[in-house]
């Protein structure tokens, strides 16, 4: 059946080959990365552009628009489309710039979409800055003065924490008090005062 609808080989013009030699390969192996990437066994597939970026905490993959991915992208739509306006019986020149434009527009997509996905992923690893400002409340009642650490209840990022806590106050803040951080200390320990508010 499928063999049936496939052209006869030896009747096509040289661009047609051409473009037929550009499709198949690229589409099975846009078929096997589309697999890869779905079933989250990736391969390694965009290792085409290792820019030895750091990604640092809140940071995302920067756009990439050239990677393995999306150069089998290119190929596989320049392919499909040209064959696509050979059938329409356009200019071979006009053929060749539709096809390249629609390959960098398949690629231009396949960037974006990847880029805005990994926009969409949270490491989930706590940055303790992002609780400065916020109100809290006392678990575990801190001493005064930096006397010892007590500990208190926080939503930081999306999810409420239990956090070790300090305080300058010089009274002790008693357990269900409320409590401003104001700074963060040693990067894991919250400095808070009562909120009197």
């Amino acid at each position: 059946m499928v063999i049936s609808i496939l052209p006869v080989w030896s009747e096509l013009s040289l661009m047609s080959q051409i473009y037929w030699i550009i499709t198949v390969p690229s589409t099975i192996v846009f078929i096997i990365l589309l697999i890869t990437t779905i079933t989250g066994s990736d391969m390694g597939a965009d290792a085409g552009t290792d820019f030895d970026h750091d990604i640092s905490d809140g940071d995302s993959i920067p756009f990439q628009f050239i990677s393995l991915k999306n150069i089998v992208a290119f190929f596989t739509m320049f392919g499909w489309s040209g064959l696509g306006f050979l059938n329409a019986g356009l200019a071979a020149w006009l053929i060749i710039l539709l096809s390249i434009i629609c390959g960098l527009l398949m690629m231009l997509a396949m960037a974006s979409l990847f880029y805005f996905m990994s926009k969409l992923t949270d490491n989930g690893t706590l940055n303790m800055k992002n609780a400065v400002g916020h109100l809290g409340e006392v678990y575990l009642t801190i001493p005064g003065n930096r006397g010892g650490m007590g500990k208190v209840q926080i939503t930081v990022q999306g999810s409420l924490r239990t956090l070790d806590a300090i305080t300058d106050d010089p009274a002790n803040i008693a357990t269900s008090s409320i409590i401003e951080v104001l700074d963060v200390i040693d990067e894991q320990i919250l400095l808070v005062k009562r909120n009197n508010k």
